[in-house]
């Protein structure tokens, strides 16, 4: 069992919200490393956010609308 003052490390899927309980450490597609100390992150699986892996919920303003069921 790891040590829970560690960062959890983790890799970034393409799809699928992602709520972390952290210290979080994020390994992204290129193999660059952030990092967050926060209790909790949202992690951005649109690419849209502007902070970016971090969400900042800029997929609110900019999804694209749903089809309706008729």
């Amino acid at each position: 069992m790891p040590n829970d003052d560690a960062p959890r490390r983790i890799t970034l899927p393409r799809k699928g919200p992602l709520l972390v309980e952290g210290p979080v450490e994020v390994e992204l597609e290129d193999g660059t490393l952030v990092s967050s100390d926060r209790f909790r992150v949202a992690l951005c699986t649109c690419h849209r956010s502007r902070r970016y892996p971090w969400c900042d919920t800029s997929h609110r303003r900019s999804a694209p609308p749903r089809e309706t069921r008729q």
